[in-house]
């Protein structure tokens, strides 16, 4: 399947077929991670179990980040 990009306002935007959001499970609130390889673009839908470790992660880099500032405020 070819398809080409849309302008919706100062951006670009994909149009993805209803047959292939049905296949998906994907509607219009369904949080999607994108990533690229460098040559290829990759959409997929956020699983809860990726969202609870990316949060998880990113609470241990802010924690490993601010260690000591936070050791202060819990005193």
């Amino acid at each position: 399947m070819r398809k080409t990009l849309t302008t919706i306002g100062n951006s670009l935007g994909l149009i993805i077929d209803r047959p292939i959001l049905e296949l998906l499970h994907i509607d219009k609130d369904t949080p999607l991670e994108i990533e690229t390889d460098g040559k290829s673009l990759i959409i997929r839908p956020v699983t809860p179990e990726a969202r609870k470790s990316q949060v998880r992660d990113a609470t241990k880099r802010m924690m490993d980040a601010h260690d000591e500032t936070l050791r202060k405020l819990a005193k």
